[in-house]
């Protein structure tokens, strides 16, 4: 195990119940509802009513039909896009716009192709106006977390795109974000480099203890890196079901978990889950 020292230590906010302190979610979100207008002025909903919290230090996966919210629900905990109606709140604080308290890692490479490995990893601590020394500190912790040692000074189009993805993935933990936002982040990579990706980011989470919100298409995925799982329903999304995935996380491999029965009984009946809703929809899974 590295010895790193990562940044803060993050302890949960607190609310006061009379003689107690209760820890607050990390993350909660409340009747949100977001719909988008279309071209004719008509609105077209994406979520309705959607509610749930995710402790600190848990990772919460996403899943359901296409077209469902997933990317949608991303880019409002993020503040990227406002609600249409509800509330959410990181830390017991509402989200209006982005903040360094939420670091975003998209399907799409936001690395920056002029910047090497170390200059991409370090750009938001540049940006905070950190310290040269404590800069390089933490870009060299990131690099050696992330396995990219010996590339520091490659530029992204020297690295293959699962390095790329490790790129972005420290570039957002060097930050010191209290929430880490995923959507589909290893959607475009071949399907060995993903699963290698799955198990570094079960091995980083559980080193890090960051708090996570993964979407993904993959009920295997969901299921392999979720402590629990959140379903949502066909268009506009709501909650269907949120589903506990009774797995240490430090005790999961993909060679460990294939013919593990507790992970196979979880990934069937999310399964059924989703492809209730994609039933119901009438039409064939995305």
């Amino acid at each position: 195990m590295l010895g790193l020292s990562l940044g803060p230590s993050q302890a949960p906010a607190t609310q006061s119940v009379g003689a107690r302190d209760v820890a607050l979610p990390q993350i909660q979100v409340q009747g949100l509802s977001h719909r988008y207008r279309t071209s004719d002025g008509s609105y077209v909903g994406a979520l309705e009513e959607v509610s749930f919290a995710v402790p600190a230090g848990e990772v919460l996966t996403v899943v359901g039909p296409s077209g469902c919210g997933k990317s949608t629900l991303v880019h409002l905990i993020a503040g990227l896009i406002r609600p249409f109606a509800g509330t959410m709140l990181v830390d017991g604080r509402a989200v209006r716009k982005p903040g360094p308290d939420r670091g975003v890692v998209f399907q799409e490479l936001a690395i920056l192709p002029w910047r090497t490995v170390r200059g991409n990893i370090g750009h938001g601590l540049e940006i905070a106006r950190r310290p040269r020394s404590e800069r390089e500190r933490i870009v060299d912790e990131y690099v050696e977390l992330v396995g990219l040692r010996g590339f520091e000074e490659r530029y992204p189009h020297e690295l293959s795109g699962g390095m790329k993805q490790r790129v972005a993935v420290a570039r957002t933990l060097a930050a010191d974000p209290k929430v880490i936002l995923m959507d589909e982040p290893f959607a475009a990579v071949d399907a060995q480099t993903r699963i290698t990706l799955q198990e570094e980011l079960l091995r980083i989470s559980t080193l890090t203890s960051k708090t996570i919100l993964f979407v993904t298409h993959s009920v295997d995925e969901a299921v392999f890196l979720g402590d629990r799982v959140l379903v949502l329903t066909r268009r506009p999304g709501r909650v269907k079901s949120i589903v506990e995935v009774p797995l240490p996380r430090p005790e999961r491999s993909w060679d460990g978990v294939s013919g593990e029965p507790r992970f196979l009984e979880v990934r069937e009946r999310v399964m059924r889950l989703v492809r209730a809703e994609i039933k119901d929809a009438g039409a064939g899974p995305g």
